[in-house]
């Protein structure tokens, strides 16, 4: 039993560690601050990458924009669910 508890201990610590480690790339103030100061490049970057996925492969756009009315809609339906559920409670 003693041997299970120090394996997960290391598994622990070593998850602990990949979590700091993958945080360097992930959300740091740096992509932030990169954002904030080229907001204008990315943006254009996005529209132009539309403007051809619309030539290329308009399929794949009509894909992407049920994708997120779908999210859309199971966003909305959540939130009225548990504004009911909420109301029942008070």
């Amino acid at each position: 039993m003693n041997q299970y508890e120090i394996e997960i201990q290391q598994l622990k610590l070593k998850i602990y560690e990949l979590e700091e480690h993958l945080k360097k790339y992930t959300n740091s103030e740096g992509h932030k601050r990169y954002y904030e100061k080229h907001k204008d490049i990315v943006k254009q970057k996005g529209h132009s990458y539309l403007q051809k996925l619309k030539e290329e492969n308009p399929e794949k756009l009509k894909e992407y924009r049920r994708t997120a009315y779908l999210n859309r809609k199971a966003k909305i339906q959540n939130t009225t669910l548990e504004n009911e559920t909420k109301g029942e409670t008070i």
